[in-house]
């Protein structure tokens, strides 16, 4: 699960780097603010999804039906995720901030 939250994360990394000169398909700012809102609603997404697959994980600890490896793995991965998504939102903050303070 972890893995596949890491390889989303890469690969829509990988569609925010400039395009080659090859590529001369230009995008206006408003598909890229679509694209980036895209990319953060996924993400998202991504961490819900981790948080319920831990509630789950605990459910079935309570019942006998899952090992507390497979827990602890799982709530960290979580816990790393939520963590990372704060950071981002901080970083977001921090930019917006900057940009708002240079416009004055």
């Amino acid at each position: 699960m972890f893995q596949n939250a890491t390889n989303s994360v890469i690969q829509s990394l990988n569609l925010i780097q400039p395009q080659t000169a090859s590529a001369a398909v230009e995008k206006t700012p408003s598909e890229a603010v679509k694209e980036f809102g895209s990319f953060l609603k996924d993400a998202i997404d991504g961490v819900s999804a981790q948080e319920q697959n831990v509630q789950t994980l605990n459910n079935q600890f309570m019942l006998g039906q899952a090992n507390i490896d497979q827990v602890m793995i799982g709530s960290e991965q979580a816990l790393l995720s939520l963590q990372l998504t704060s950071q981002v939102r901080n970083k977001v903050i921090e930019a917006y901030q900057e940009i708002m303070r240079t416009q004055m």
